[in-house]
């Protein structure tokens, strides 16, 4: 038995209680949590606006210690520092064959109907797990191929929030987006995804860096993490200075809210034939479009599950920047808080003023 966080019903406080897990199958890995991550993503869930099986433990954001392994597993073995990755990918499918590892659906990743659960509570009540992970839990028994192993020097707290956000911002700015040197960046938003995402395009050589965010200390964060410039977003002229400065626009718009309204900004921020990029998890019956000045223009609109990442390889180069001094994951991190203490932190993540908090398991 081990302690997890548990959704009872949508709306409602997680509650803390055991959940047994189940031993590992040919391809599964388990893994002692040690960090997990508090992502926007997992409040979706958590507050009902996009539906799942319940009852459910989240969190998808998480390091950990390889425990155990299945008998076919080759990619990791017991004592392995590892990150995992909701993007789990069969390795045979047509987004998998092709390079496109993020679009894979992972069917295969996932037990069977006929297969025993891999979380249970009580006589026996299945729990689910979010994305096939579930990080909010002492343990979490996994997919070999929702996680990767990295070098044992890297702290656990910092390589946790690598799995999603920092995986989604940067790979947004290396694969979705493939910034050449010198190209202007604007992001909206500057939380975990889009700090990762400003980091990222300093790494890259990105010219002008321009951070929008309504919250002052979040426009501060951008510019230790290497935006050039951080405006309002909701300021009385805030697009038309973007422009200006960038005379014309950005190379790339990065969207890293989920709003519907920070995805039209960034179609507006572009220049004649830039790239809007949507990262955020919007509502699900958001739509966002070019107008035909837009397209007359050239502009593009796309988005980046995952920041379009390559994982087993990313993840590795990720953690090599951050132990080099490149890659800033330490000013990403607000606050590191014990598991018990998890509502507060998504109550945080609502006020919208701080950037990441991760669960620091014992």
């Amino acid at each position: 038995m081990v302690k997890a966080a548990i959704l009872e019903q949508p709306g409602t406080p997680l509650q803390i209680g055991d959940v047994s897990t189940s031993k590992p199958l040919a391809h599964e890995v388990l893994i002692r949590t040690h960090a997990c991550g508090l992502c926007h993503s997992d409040l979706h869930f958590i507050d009902g606006a996009y539906p799942h099986a319940l009852p459910l433990v989240p969190g998808h954001e998480a390091a950990g210690v390889v425990e155990a392994v299945g008998s076919e597993v080759r990619t990791v073995k017991p004592g392995d520092h590892v990150v995992t990755c909701l993007s789990a990918f069969c390795g045979h499918c047509e987004f998998c064959v092709t390079g496109r590892m993020a679009l894979c659906l992972g069917g295969d990743t996932r037990r069977a109907k006929s297969d025993p659960p891999r979380l249970t509570r009580g006589d026996g009540e299945q729990v689910n797990q979010l994305l096939n992970l579930s990080g909010f839990a002492e343990q979490m028994l996994i997919h070999e191929h929702a996680c990767v192993a990295i070098d044992r020097d890297m702290p656990l707290d910092r390589a946790a929030v690598i799995g999603c956000a920092v995986t989604t911002g940067a790979g947004a700015i290396f694969n979705a987006c493939k910034l050449v040197p010198g190209e202007t960046v604007a992001v909206v938003g500057c939380g975990g995804v889009g700090l990762a995402a400003i980091n990222a395009a300093k790494i890259a050589g990105a010219g002008r860096v321009i951070a929008l965010d309504p919250i002052a200390e979040k426009r501060e964060l951008a510019k230790v993490l290497g935006a050039t410039h951080a405006l309002d977003p909701t300021a009385e002229n805030a697009i038309e200075e973007v422009i200006a400065l960038t005379g014309g626009g950005v190379d790339h718009a990065i969207e890293a809210v989920g709003r519907e309204a920070s995805a039209k900004t960034a179609v507006k921020l572009l220049k004649r034939g830039g790239t809007a990029t949507i990262l955020g998890m919007m509502p699900l019956d958001c739509k966002v479009g070019l107008g035909a000045m837009d397209l007359l223009s050239g502009k593009k609109l796309q988005g980046a599950i995952m920041g379009m990442n390559r994982f087993p390889v990313d993840l590795p180069r990720l953690v090599d920047f951050y132990l080099r001094g490149l890659l800033d994951l330490d000013t990403i991190i607000a606050e590191r808080i014990p598991l018990e203490k998890i509502n507060e932190g998504f109550d945080l993540m609502r006020t919208g003023t701080s950037a990441r908090s991760v669960v620091v398991f014992d």
